[in-house]
Protein backbone atom coordinates (compact mmCIF):
# COMPACT_ATOMS: atom_id res chain seq x y z
CA UNK A 1 0.00 0.00 0.00
CA UNK A 2 1.04 3.56 -0.73
CA UNK A 3 1.51 5.65 2.23
CA UNK A 4 2.45 9.18 3.05
CA UNK A 5 5.70 10.02 5.37
CA UNK A 6 5.31 12.70 7.34
CA UNK A 7 7.67 14.67 4.47
CA UNK A 8 4.90 14.05 2.15
CA UNK A 9 6.55 11.85 -0.26
CA UNK A 10 5.18 8.59 -1.40
CA UNK A 11 6.53 5.42 0.46
CA UNK A 12 5.56 2.07 -0.62
CA UNK A 13 4.73 0.34 3.10
CA UNK A 14 2.07 -2.22 3.84
CA UNK A 15 0.11 -2.43 7.00
CA UNK A 16 -1.50 -5.44 7.74
CA UNK A 17 -5.22 -5.20 8.77
CA UNK A 18 -5.57 -1.40 7.50
CA UNK A 19 -9.37 -0.48 5.73
CA UNK A 20 -10.89 2.04 4.55
CA UNK A 21 -14.38 3.24 4.63
CA UNK A 22 -17.23 4.33 1.98
CA UNK A 23 -18.20 8.00 2.65
CA UNK A 24 -22.04 7.87 4.21
CA UNK A 25 -22.95 11.00 3.23
CA UNK A 26 -22.01 10.64 -0.44
CA UNK A 27 -23.81 7.10 -0.59
CA UNK A 28 -27.33 8.19 1.09
CA UNK A 29 -27.19 11.59 -1.16
CA UNK A 30 -27.05 9.12 -3.79
CA UNK A 31 -29.41 7.01 -2.42
CA UNK A 32 -31.66 9.83 -1.78
CA UNK A 33 -31.39 11.00 -5.28
CA UNK A 34 -32.17 7.45 -6.81
CA UNK A 35 -35.32 6.82 -4.57
CA UNK A 36 -36.82 10.20 -5.58
CA UNK A 37 -35.73 9.07 -8.80
CA UNK A 38 -38.01 5.56 -8.49
CA UNK A 39 -40.75 7.84 -6.96
CA UNK A 40 -41.37 10.56 -10.41
CA UNK A 41 -40.74 7.58 -12.66
CA UNK A 42 -43.38 5.81 -11.50
CA UNK A 43 -45.69 8.92 -11.29
CA UNK A 44 -44.50 10.81 -14.55
CA UNK A 45 -44.31 7.42 -16.89
CA UNK A 46 -47.64 6.35 -15.84
CA UNK A 47 -49.73 7.48 -18.27
CA UNK A 48 -47.40 7.80 -21.26
CA UNK A 49 -47.37 3.37 -20.61
CA UNK A 50 -51.14 3.28 -20.91
CA UNK A 51 -50.58 5.30 -24.13
CA UNK A 52 -48.72 2.91 -25.71
CA UNK A 53 -50.20 -0.26 -24.13
CA UNK A 54 -47.46 -1.87 -22.60
CA UNK A 55 -48.87 -1.86 -18.97
CA UNK A 56 -49.38 0.94 -16.52
CA UNK A 57 -46.11 0.56 -14.65
CA UNK A 58 -43.71 -0.67 -17.66
CA UNK A 59 -41.33 2.17 -17.30
CA UNK A 60 -41.24 1.74 -13.86
CA UNK A 61 -40.48 -1.81 -13.52
CA UNK A 62 -38.03 -0.93 -16.71
CA UNK A 63 -36.35 1.82 -14.55
CA UNK A 64 -36.18 -0.76 -11.27
CA UNK A 65 -34.24 -3.11 -13.61
CA UNK A 66 -32.07 -0.85 -14.99
CA UNK A 67 -31.31 0.44 -11.43
CA UNK A 68 -30.89 -2.96 -9.92
CA UNK A 69 -28.05 -3.23 -12.65
CA UNK A 70 -26.67 0.08 -11.80
CA UNK A 71 -26.03 -1.76 -7.96
CA UNK A 72 -24.23 -4.16 -9.54
CA UNK A 73 -21.89 -1.98 -11.58
CA UNK A 74 -21.88 0.33 -8.76
CA UNK A 75 -20.51 -2.45 -6.06
CA UNK A 76 -18.13 -3.87 -8.77
CA UNK A 77 -16.44 -0.36 -9.21
CA UNK A 78 -16.28 0.20 -5.86
CA UNK A 79 -14.47 -3.47 -5.06
CA UNK A 80 -12.21 -1.92 -7.60
CA UNK A 81 -8.65 -0.92 -6.83
CA UNK A 82 -7.98 2.81 -8.58
CA UNK A 83 -4.07 1.14 -9.37
CA UNK A 84 -5.93 -1.29 -11.73
CA UNK A 85 -8.00 1.40 -13.73
CA UNK A 86 -4.57 3.06 -13.79
CA UNK A 87 -2.65 0.43 -15.15
CA UNK A 88 -5.10 -0.33 -17.85
CA UNK A 89 -6.48 3.48 -18.75
CA UNK A 90 -5.43 3.17 -22.52
CA UNK A 91 -6.52 -0.26 -23.28
CA UNK A 92 -9.91 1.21 -21.43
CA UNK A 93 -9.36 4.55 -23.95
CA UNK A 94 -9.04 2.16 -27.06
CA UNK A 95 -12.58 0.51 -25.66
CA UNK A 96 -14.24 3.61 -25.36
CA UNK A 97 -13.30 4.31 -29.09
CA UNK A 98 -14.68 1.41 -30.50
CA UNK A 99 -18.06 1.48 -28.23
CA UNK A 100 -18.21 5.14 -30.01
CA UNK A 101 -17.87 3.07 -33.53
CA UNK A 102 -19.91 0.13 -33.15
CA UNK A 103 -22.95 2.60 -32.99
CA UNK A 104 -22.58 3.10 -37.12
CA UNK A 105 -22.00 -0.78 -37.24
CA UNK A 106 -24.31 -2.53 -39.25
CA UNK A 107 -26.57 -4.81 -37.34
CA UNK A 108 -25.24 -3.18 -34.07
CA UNK A 109 -25.89 0.62 -34.14
CA UNK A 110 -29.58 1.58 -33.76
CA UNK A 111 -31.09 4.59 -35.37
CA UNK A 112 -33.38 6.03 -32.69
CA UNK A 113 -34.89 9.64 -33.80
CA UNK A 114 -32.64 10.11 -36.41
CA UNK A 115 -29.32 9.38 -34.60
CA UNK A 116 -27.01 6.50 -33.96
CA UNK A 117 -26.54 6.76 -30.44
CA UNK A 118 -27.55 2.75 -29.40
CA UNK A 119 -25.80 -0.13 -30.26
CA UNK A 120 -27.72 -3.44 -29.26
CA UNK A 121 -26.96 -5.95 -26.96
CA UNK A 122 -29.48 -8.64 -27.36
CA UNK A 123 -32.71 -7.48 -26.13
CA UNK A 124 -31.44 -4.11 -24.72
CA UNK A 125 -30.11 -1.13 -26.09
CA UNK A 126 -26.83 0.43 -24.63
CA UNK A 127 -26.22 3.98 -25.35
CA UNK A 128 -21.98 4.31 -25.58
CA UNK A 129 -21.63 7.78 -25.02
CA UNK A 130 -22.86 6.74 -21.38
CA UNK A 131 -19.54 4.46 -20.79
CA UNK A 132 -17.46 6.86 -22.39
CA UNK A 133 -17.99 9.68 -20.21
CA UNK A 134 -16.46 7.43 -17.09
CA UNK A 135 -13.53 6.04 -19.67
CA UNK A 136 -11.91 9.20 -20.58
CA UNK A 137 -12.05 10.41 -16.99
CA UNK A 138 -10.21 7.98 -15.80
CA UNK A 139 -7.92 8.24 -18.77
CA UNK A 140 -7.95 11.88 -18.33
CA UNK A 141 -6.70 11.52 -14.37
CA UNK A 142 -3.85 8.69 -15.80
CA UNK A 143 -2.68 11.32 -18.37
CA UNK A 144 -2.85 13.58 -16.07
CA UNK A 145 -0.54 12.20 -13.34
CA UNK A 146 1.74 10.86 -15.98
CA UNK A 147 2.26 13.99 -17.88
CA UNK A 148 1.75 16.25 -14.78
CA UNK A 149 4.48 18.70 -15.45
CA UNK A 150 3.75 19.15 -19.36
CA UNK A 151 -0.16 20.06 -18.61
CA UNK A 152 0.98 22.62 -15.87
CA UNK A 153 4.05 24.15 -17.88
CA UNK A 154 3.65 23.95 -21.59
CA UNK A 155 1.03 24.36 -24.03
CA UNK A 156 1.81 21.59 -25.75
CA UNK A 157 0.93 19.76 -22.72
CA UNK A 158 -2.74 20.85 -22.97
CA UNK A 159 -3.40 20.41 -26.23
CA UNK A 160 -2.79 16.58 -26.10
CA UNK A 161 -5.61 15.61 -23.50
CA UNK A 162 -8.21 18.55 -25.30
CA UNK A 163 -7.25 16.86 -28.53
CA UNK A 164 -8.10 13.55 -27.87
CA UNK A 165 -10.87 14.30 -25.88
CA UNK A 166 -12.13 16.13 -29.02
CA UNK A 167 -11.65 13.29 -31.53
CA UNK A 168 -14.26 11.21 -29.18
CA UNK A 169 -16.53 14.82 -29.52
CA UNK A 170 -15.84 14.51 -33.47
CA UNK A 171 -17.27 10.79 -33.48
CA UNK A 172 -20.35 12.15 -31.00
CA UNK A 173 -21.21 14.94 -33.33
CA UNK A 174 -21.25 12.27 -35.98
CA UNK A 175 -24.30 10.75 -34.12
CA UNK A 176 -25.36 13.25 -33.90
CA UNK A 177 -25.42 13.99 -30.57
CA UNK A 178 -24.32 17.46 -29.80
CA UNK A 179 -25.31 17.51 -25.78
CA UNK A 180 -23.21 14.89 -24.93
CA UNK A 181 -20.11 16.15 -27.22
CA UNK A 182 -20.22 19.79 -25.32
CA UNK A 183 -20.45 18.09 -21.85
CA UNK A 184 -17.50 15.68 -22.88
CA UNK A 185 -15.03 18.60 -23.29
CA UNK A 186 -16.54 20.81 -20.51
CA UNK A 187 -15.33 17.70 -18.39
CA UNK A 188 -12.16 17.66 -19.94
CA UNK A 189 -11.34 21.24 -19.48
CA UNK A 190 -12.48 21.38 -16.13
CA UNK A 191 -10.36 18.24 -14.82
CA UNK A 192 -7.33 19.70 -17.19
CA UNK A 193 -7.60 23.04 -15.14
CA UNK A 194 -7.70 21.51 -12.13
CA UNK A 195 -4.83 19.79 -13.20
CA UNK A 196 -2.72 22.74 -13.03
CA UNK A 197 -2.73 23.92 -16.58
CA UNK A 198 -1.96 27.65 -16.69
CA UNK A 199 -5.12 29.86 -17.28
CA UNK A 200 -3.44 31.65 -19.96
CA UNK A 201 -3.12 28.13 -21.95
CA UNK A 202 -6.63 27.42 -21.32
CA UNK A 203 -7.23 31.22 -22.87
CA UNK A 204 -5.54 30.69 -26.23
CA UNK A 205 -7.06 27.38 -26.76
CA UNK A 206 -10.40 28.80 -26.11
CA UNK A 207 -9.91 31.83 -28.66
CA UNK A 208 -8.70 28.94 -31.22
CA UNK A 209 -11.59 26.76 -31.04
CA UNK A 210 -14.26 29.61 -30.56
CA UNK A 211 -14.99 29.80 -34.30
CA UNK A 212 -15.32 26.19 -34.74
CA UNK A 213 -17.60 26.03 -31.96
CA UNK A 214 -19.87 28.98 -33.24
CA UNK A 215 -19.61 26.80 -36.45
CA UNK A 216 -21.05 23.28 -35.21
CA UNK A 217 -23.62 25.19 -33.01
CA UNK A 218 -24.94 27.19 -36.19
CA UNK A 219 -24.13 24.76 -38.70
CA UNK A 220 -27.59 22.77 -38.19
CA UNK A 221 -31.43 24.17 -38.42
CA UNK A 222 -32.16 21.88 -35.33
CA UNK A 223 -29.39 23.07 -33.54
CA UNK A 224 -29.94 26.88 -34.12
CA UNK A 225 -34.12 26.75 -33.23
CA UNK A 226 -32.68 24.79 -29.84
CA UNK A 227 -30.24 27.76 -29.01
CA UNK A 228 -32.75 30.64 -30.02
CA UNK A 229 -36.28 29.23 -28.80
CA UNK A 230 -35.64 28.56 -25.21
CA UNK A 231 -35.26 32.35 -25.41
CA UNK A 232 -38.98 33.30 -26.36
CA UNK A 233 -40.27 30.28 -26.43
CA UNK A 234 -44.22 31.67 -26.55
CA UNK A 235 -43.17 32.74 -29.75
CA UNK A 236 -43.92 29.54 -31.18
CA UNK A 237 -45.88 28.01 -28.57
CA UNK A 238 -46.80 24.94 -30.82
CA UNK A 239 -44.38 23.60 -32.69
CA UNK A 240 -40.43 24.68 -31.62
CA UNK A 241 -41.10 26.26 -28.38
CA UNK A 242 -43.56 23.78 -27.24
CA UNK A 243 -41.30 21.76 -24.65
CA UNK A 244 -40.25 24.36 -23.05
CA UNK A 245 -44.21 26.24 -22.65
CA UNK A 246 -45.68 22.75 -21.35
CA UNK A 247 -42.44 22.61 -18.72
CA UNK A 248 -42.78 26.02 -17.76
CA UNK A 249 -46.70 25.06 -17.51
CA UNK A 250 -45.73 22.58 -14.86
CA UNK A 251 -43.12 24.74 -12.46
CA UNK A 252 -46.02 27.67 -12.90
CA UNK A 253 -48.80 25.19 -11.32
CA UNK A 254 -46.62 23.94 -8.98
CA UNK A 255 -45.81 27.46 -6.62
CA UNK A 256 -44.67 26.29 -3.25
CA UNK A 257 -45.46 23.07 -2.51
CA UNK A 258 -47.08 21.11 -5.69
CA UNK A 259 -50.26 19.97 -6.61
CA UNK A 260 -49.41 16.72 -4.56
CA UNK A 261 -48.09 13.58 -5.71
CA UNK A 262 -49.67 11.94 -8.82
CA UNK A 263 -52.09 15.46 -9.38
CA UNK A 264 -49.16 16.06 -12.20
CA UNK A 265 -51.78 17.53 -15.54
CA UNK A 266 -48.64 18.39 -18.42
CA UNK A 267 -47.38 14.63 -18.02
CA UNK A 268 -51.06 13.66 -19.64
CA UNK A 269 -49.68 14.16 -22.93
CA UNK A 270 -48.92 17.33 -22.72
CA UNK A 271 -45.56 17.51 -21.87
CA UNK A 272 -43.40 15.19 -24.25
CA UNK A 273 -40.44 13.18 -22.83
CA UNK A 274 -41.99 13.66 -19.34
CA UNK A 275 -39.92 10.54 -17.71
CA UNK A 276 -36.86 10.97 -18.84
CA UNK A 277 -35.58 14.61 -19.96
CA UNK A 278 -38.64 16.79 -18.63
CA UNK A 279 -39.05 15.06 -15.16
CA UNK A 280 -37.84 17.65 -13.29
CA UNK A 281 -40.71 19.72 -14.61
CA UNK A 282 -43.46 17.14 -13.45
CA UNK A 283 -41.54 17.24 -10.07
CA UNK A 284 -41.82 20.69 -9.88
CA UNK A 285 -45.41 20.69 -10.86
CA UNK A 286 -46.09 17.98 -8.49
CA UNK A 287 -43.59 18.52 -5.54
CA UNK A 288 -43.47 22.46 -6.40
CA UNK A 289 -40.41 25.06 -5.12
CA UNK A 290 -39.78 21.98 -2.37
CA UNK A 291 -39.38 19.94 -4.39
CA UNK A 292 -36.58 21.54 -6.72
CA UNK A 293 -34.73 22.79 -3.52
CA UNK A 294 -34.60 19.27 -2.18
CA UNK A 295 -33.13 18.43 -5.73
CA UNK A 296 -30.45 20.99 -5.75
CA UNK A 297 -29.68 20.12 -1.51
CA UNK A 298 -29.18 16.26 -2.64
CA UNK A 299 -27.12 17.09 -5.68
CA UNK A 300 -24.99 19.81 -4.02
CA UNK A 301 -24.45 17.56 -0.53
CA UNK A 302 -23.49 14.43 -3.71
CA UNK A 303 -21.12 16.85 -5.72
CA UNK A 304 -19.44 18.54 -2.95
CA UNK A 305 -18.63 15.19 -0.94
CA UNK A 306 -16.85 14.24 -4.24
CA UNK A 307 -15.09 17.33 -4.36
CA UNK A 308 -14.03 16.90 -0.47
CA UNK A 309 -13.03 13.24 -1.30
CA UNK A 310 -10.71 14.49 -4.13
CA UNK A 311 -9.21 17.31 -2.27
CA UNK A 312 -8.51 14.81 0.50
CA UNK A 313 -6.32 12.14 -1.72
CA UNK A 314 -4.71 15.16 -3.20
CA UNK A 315 -3.64 16.03 0.74
CA UNK A 316 -1.83 12.64 0.35
CA UNK A 317 -0.24 12.71 -3.04
CA UNK A 318 -3.02 10.51 -4.32
CA UNK A 319 -3.32 12.72 -7.89
CA UNK A 320 -4.79 9.72 -9.55
CA UNK A 321 -7.72 9.34 -6.82
CA UNK A 322 -7.89 12.95 -6.78
CA UNK A 323 -8.53 13.51 -10.75
CA UNK A 324 -10.70 10.83 -10.56
CA UNK A 325 -12.90 12.18 -7.93
CA UNK A 326 -12.99 15.37 -9.50
CA UNK A 327 -13.71 14.48 -12.79
CA UNK A 328 -16.71 12.15 -12.06
CA UNK A 329 -17.97 15.19 -9.74
CA UNK A 330 -17.83 17.71 -12.78
CA UNK A 331 -19.35 15.28 -15.13
CA UNK A 332 -22.57 14.73 -12.54
CA UNK A 333 -22.59 18.07 -11.59
CA UNK A 334 -22.67 19.66 -14.95
CA UNK A 335 -25.30 17.43 -16.51
CA UNK A 336 -27.49 17.82 -12.96
CA UNK A 337 -26.88 21.70 -13.92
CA UNK A 338 -27.57 21.62 -17.96
CA UNK A 339 -31.20 19.33 -17.38
CA UNK A 340 -31.82 21.43 -14.61
CA UNK A 341 -30.98 24.31 -16.45
CA UNK A 342 -33.05 23.23 -19.78
CA UNK A 343 -36.12 22.25 -17.58
CA UNK A 344 -36.45 25.92 -15.79
CA UNK A 345 -36.09 27.52 -19.20
CA UNK A 346 -32.78 29.11 -18.85
CA UNK A 347 -30.92 26.75 -21.23
CA UNK A 348 -31.27 25.72 -24.43
CA UNK A 349 -32.77 21.71 -24.66
CA UNK A 350 -29.76 19.41 -24.32
CA UNK A 351 -31.73 15.94 -24.56
CA UNK A 352 -29.06 15.33 -21.46
CA UNK A 353 -31.59 13.50 -18.59
CA UNK A 354 -31.26 14.00 -14.45
CA UNK A 355 -29.18 11.99 -13.10
CA UNK A 356 -30.55 9.54 -10.99
CA UNK A 357 -33.80 10.49 -11.62
CA UNK A 358 -34.92 10.39 -15.06
CA UNK A 359 -35.85 7.28 -16.50
CA UNK A 360 -33.43 5.30 -18.15
CA UNK A 361 -31.27 2.22 -19.00
CA UNK A 362 -27.47 2.85 -19.68
CA UNK A 363 -27.55 6.42 -18.16
CA UNK A 364 -28.61 5.31 -14.90
CA UNK A 365 -26.35 2.16 -14.77
CA UNK A 366 -23.78 4.16 -15.62
CA UNK A 367 -24.40 7.02 -13.53
CA UNK A 368 -24.28 4.19 -10.66
CA UNK A 369 -21.17 2.99 -11.68
CA UNK A 370 -19.67 6.63 -11.66
CA UNK A 371 -21.08 7.06 -7.65
CA UNK A 372 -19.38 3.16 -7.33
CA UNK A 373 -15.65 4.96 -8.59
CA UNK A 374 -16.85 8.17 -6.35
CA UNK A 375 -17.37 5.40 -3.32
CA UNK A 376 -13.70 3.57 -4.07
CA UNK A 377 -11.85 6.71 -3.86
CA UNK A 378 -13.27 7.44 -0.44
CA UNK A 379 -12.20 4.09 0.52
CA UNK A 380 -9.04 3.95 -0.61
CA UNK A 381 -8.37 7.44 0.97
CA UNK A 382 -9.58 6.82 4.34
CA UNK A 383 -7.97 3.03 4.14
CA UNK A 384 -4.56 5.24 3.10
CA UNK A 385 -5.32 7.67 6.48
CA UNK A 386 -6.05 4.52 8.69
CA UNK A 387 -3.19 2.61 7.82
CA UNK A 388 -1.04 6.10 8.57
CA UNK A 389 -2.42 6.21 11.97
CA UNK A 390 -1.72 2.54 12.43
CA UNK A 391 1.86 3.34 11.43
CA UNK A 392 2.30 6.23 13.64
CA UNK A 393 0.83 4.12 16.29
CA UNK A 394 3.06 1.12 15.93
CA UNK A 395 6.13 3.67 15.94
CA UNK A 396 5.24 4.97 19.01
CA UNK A 397 8.03 4.38 21.96
CA UNK A 398 6.70 1.83 24.75
CA UNK A 399 6.10 3.64 27.80
CA UNK A 400 8.34 3.10 31.01
CA UNK A 401 6.74 1.87 33.99
CA UNK A 402 8.43 3.84 37.16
Amino acid sequence: MLLLTPAGDLQAQRIDGARGRYDLALILAACALASLGVVMVGSSSIAVAEGQHVGAFHYLQRHLMFLGLGLGAALVMARLELAWLQRHALPLLGLGAVLLLLVFAPMIGVRINGARRWIRLGPLGFQSVEAVKIIVVVYLSSYLVRHRDDVQGTLLGVIKPIGIAALFAALLLAQPDFGSATLLMAVVLGMVWLGGARLRDLAILGVAVTPLLAWLAFSQDYRVKRLTSFLDPWADPFKDGFQLTQALIAVGRGEWFGVGLGGSVQKLFYLPEAHTDFILAVLAEELGFAGILLVLVLFACLIGRGFVIGMRALEQNRHFAAYCAFGISLMLGLQALVSIGVNLGVLPTKGLTLPLISSGGSSVMMTCAAIGLLARVSYEVSRADNAMMALVAQRQPLAVRP
